[in-house]
């Protein structure tokens, strides 16, 4: 707390000066007397409560005046607070839900493991609008851009390997996340590209794809999951599952290419831990445009030593109208 005006504290003075003089008077005054044989009736009753009640007037006029110095030099209290503008960026996340997503070279698996991974990152752009397309031998849109974080949350945790053809239609994969961005207005497009294998299916090719990315301002983060060398993956056999190593296949240089036309990076996984700083190198490059306007907010306290001032007066006339005036 403190004092807008605090050179009108010296008024306290006055009260000061006041409580002196009032004890001097009393020390001075002659007060009317009479003879008596004895004075001891008087010295065992002992001085009365009026007695003693008539110097209370004093006090709370005296009180009542402290409190209204007080107040008038305007107690307050002030605290900051923070007005936050954010502007968000838009992004898309394009995933490959091919069979080979089930190998099992990350815990539980690759696209296990991605969900998992991606659903923390979601979780860490508060500000963003986000979005999820899926490719196999196709691609569609699990998720238009929203942000609606339980939403986008749970359409991630329902992504499986078997919503479509299969197969890796990378190309298909990047126009559709392009397209569902190409009307943003945010300064800040990305689609973060998730893929373990080579493109072979598909209508538009993943280099048509990139320049198109490329046109409408959309920078493309790829990223390659695979083991290097081989990876043990479910087969299934008429004695049912039976895990088997089979190679890795990923397309670098292919990705490599997206990333370098749309002004974006590849970056390679091969496991979970790998994928988890992946992502949250992403996070770091991709900033939030964040405006921060700090000022300083008052409470004023004034009342509530007018409310004493005003209390005590109040006590004050209530005593010395209806109680001290039947005094001899």
């Amino acid at each position: 707390m403190f004092f807008e005006y605090p050179k009108l504290l010296w008024l306290e003075i006055v009260p000061f000066l006041l409580i002196l003089h009032y004890i001097y008077l009393e020390l001075k005054e002659r007060r009317p007397h009479v003879r008596v044989s004895t004075i001891v009736p008087w010295t065992r009753s002992g001085m009365s409560f009026l007695a003693v009640l008539r110097h209370v007037p004093f006090v709370l006029r005296t009180l009542a005046l402290v409190m209204i110095i007080l107040a008038v030099a305007r107690p307050r209290t002030s605290g900051q607070v923070e007005k936050v503008d954010s502007e968000g960026i838009d992004i898309m996340l394009a995933m490959d839900v091919s069979t080979s997503m089930l190998a099992r070279d990350f815990n539980p698996d690759r696209l296990s493991a991605a969900k998992d991974i991606a659903i923390e990152f979601i979780a860490q752009r508060p500000y963003d609008r986000i979005g999820i397309v899926v490719f196999a031998g196709e691609s569609f849109t699990q998720c238009p851009m929203t942000t609606d974080r339980a939403t986008l949350i749970n359409l991630m945790k329902e992504v499986q390997t078997d919503l479509i053809e299969d197969g890796t239609a990378i190309g298909n994969g990047l126009a559709t996340a392009v397209a569902r961005m190409k009307d943003s207005d945010a300064k800040s497009r990305v689609v973060i590209l998730l893929t373990d294998g080579v493109n072979n299916r598909g209508e538009i090719t993943p280099q048509m794809a990139a320049e198109i990315a490329k046109t409408y301002g959309v920078r493309v983060y790829t990223i390659g999951v695979g083991a290097m060398g081989m990876a043990p993956y479910p087969v299934m056999t008429p004695w049912g599952v039976d895990i088997q190593n089979v190679p890795v296949e990923i397309d670098e240089d292919l990705l490599t290419e997206i990333a370098n036309t749309t002004g974006g990076r590849y970056f390679r996984a091969t496991d979970n831990t790998k994928l988890m700083e992946i992502y949250g190198e992403i996070n770091k490059m991709e900033k939030v445009r964040t405006t921060v306007d700090s000022f300083p907010v008052y409470t004023e306290l004034f009342s509530r030593y007018a409310f004493v001032a005003l209390l005590a007066l109040l006590l004050e006339f209530i005593l010395r109208v209806f109680v001290l005036r039947r005094l001899p």
